[in-house]
């Protein structure tokens, strides 16, 4: 009797987890979807170039044809164009403004004399891009697109289409932008993780605006670093670098163009060459598409970059002076990243680390220097809790790490899209300050960068703004209320140590 219920329970035991592993497969499979791609789906281009159910790469000896015949359909050529555009560079003047202040004013008098004005000419240009979904997005470089006022998109089979920017982030030099179609082609997302060096890629793309163009190579070097990206103020410490190094042939238009492992997968965007003449001269850089992925899916769903911090100045630390790591304690063959500074208000502070301490793993993976750091907290968001392994005192410890966000907190960033267009790092000015200019308050334009401000005004850095359209600012936030979705908006402010109140009108619509 006890064996039949023994029996029993072994059948019945083995039913049920059977059942749970096919209701779990079943619902990840329904479930895991990113940046628009779901599991299981295989676009018609892989079918037709002979890869299998689950992008099975055709049996028989490995060739380049299968996977260029599945990728050449989903990379896209993109034409640029910046409408030609009036700039001054004057910059405002103390009193009196001019000798002749009293019979023109400042905008006539540097007409008739010499007023540092121009006319920047239409410019045009091309890039690439790779289609990631069946309804039109696309993922290529933030250079590719910035500033453009028109944006063309030809497919691979000569297809035409207009195209509209839906989310850019010039800190990891990725943009992502749409036209109007369904049922495209569109490459499946590989592991950028997963790649070895010495591995054959391939880069796919519209280089010197030819036509699509497959070059080979192979994987050279990860986790490389150039000090090519910055942030949208120009600081190149807040440009995220984790570059794939290749030897395969790219040039100037293969910009935001597929690297290609030999499935035919997407495992990089082409972003970069190194070379001393603007040619290509041996290496090539892309950025990891398990980066760009998770980038992606930010400016898809949030309108900007969901970008998590760790809190920690470091170096590496095998870039340390002997007698650094002797007063430290710290071995001289010693790998990871040491931590110089580590902020009270940040994440890893809050979790533990110190200064001093040295960071040898992320989320399980082994990093050795700034750019595996990058590339691995890259791909979380502000309160996503991450393992860290660290060692103080030749001890090893591991920590969890909740990230935060740029401002210290954990809240999901919005897009501030007419703000953004301003292009200009904002700053509320402070009590004593506006006491000391006599005002009830206001907001430093603290840097301007790329936007309506640079290329409509001749505002310079350092301008305080009193009114947005007639209505008092005191604080960023105000400020962002007061141009809220508005089409066109007058700022009104003053430079501190020059007189006068100064009237900038702003035109932020797209139309």
């Amino acid at each position: 009797m006890k064996l039949k219920q023994v029996l029993f329970t072994v059948i019945i035991s083995a039913v049920t987890a059977l059942s749970v592993m096919w209701g779990y497969g079943k619902f990840i499979k329904n479930n895991n979807t990113y940046a628009g791609q779901e599991s299981g789906i295989i676009p018609s281009n892989y079918k037709y170039a002979g890869f299998q159910d689950e992008g099975a790469p055709p049996t028989g000896a490995v060739d380049f044809t299968a996977p260029s015949a599945a990728a050449l359909p989903a990379v896209v050529h993109i034409k640029t164009k910046t409408n030609a555009k009036q700039v001054s560079n004057s910059l405002p003047r103390t009193r009196p403004n001019n000798p002749f202040s009293d019979l023109f004013d400042d905008d006539m008098f540097n007409q008739l004399f010499g007023g540092r004005g121009g006319v920047i000419p239409e410019q045009r240009a091309s890039g690439s891009g790779v289609i990631i979904s069946e309804d039109g997005y696309i993922v290529t470089n933030n250079h590719v697109v910035d500033k453009a006022d028109e944006l063309t998109v030809t497919l691979n089979n000569k297809k035409t289409y207009k195209a509209k920017v839906v989310g850019t982030d010039p800190s990891y030099d990725l943009a992502v932008i749409k036209i109007e179609a369904a049922g495209l082609p569109f490459l499946l997302y590989g592991n950028s993780d997963d790649l070895k060096i010495g591995q054959w890629v391939l880069a796919i793309g519209y280089p010197l605006n030819l036509e699509t163009t497959v070059t080979a190579g192979i994987v050279s070097a990860k986790a490389r670093s150039l000090g090519l990206n910055k942030d949208k103020s120009g600081d190149s410490k807040a440009g995220v670098e984790s570059f794939i190094q290749t030897d395969a042939a790219v040039n100037q238009g293969n910009s935001g163009g597929a690297l290609i492992n030999t499935d035919g997968k997407l495992v990089g965007i082409n972003s970069a060459i190194a070379s001393p003449t603007g040619s290509y001269a041996g290496y090539s850089y892309a950025i990891p598409v398990n980066i760009a992925k998770k980038v992606v899916d930010d400016l898809i769903k949030f309108g900007t970059v969901q970008r998590g911090y760790l809190g920690v100045q470091f170096v590496n630390a095998s870039d340390l002076p002997d007698e650094v790591k002797k007063k430290e304690s710290i071995p001289l063959s010693a790998e990871g990243i040491f931590a110089q500074d580590v902020p009270t208000d940040g994440a890893a502070y809050a979790a533990g680390i110190r200064k001093g301490d040295i960071i040898k793993k992320v989320d399980g993976t082994e990093v050795t220097n700034g750019a595996e750091l990058q590339g691995q907290i890259s791909r979380f968001k502000p309160g996503d809790k991450v393992p860290v392994t660290y060692v103080r005192n030749g001890k090893e410890n591991i920590v969890t790490v909740t990230l935060k966000n740029k401002s210290g907190n954990f809240d999901i960033v919005k897009a501030d899209a007419a703000v953004d267009k301003l292009g200009a790092e904002l700053l509320t000015l402070d009590s004593k300050k506006a006491k000391e200019y006599g005002v009830n308050g206001g907001v430093i334009i603290k840097k301007i960068h790329d936007g309506a401000l640079n290329d409509q005004t001749r505002m310079k850095d350092g301008f305080v703004v009193l009114k947005i359209n007639d209505k008092e600012v005191k604080t960023v936030d105000e400020l962002k209320a007061a141009v809220g979705t508005n089409k066109t908006v007058t700022i009104s402010g003053f430079y501190p140590g020059y007189d006068g109140v100064y009237e900038y009108p702003i035109t932020l619509s797209e139309e």
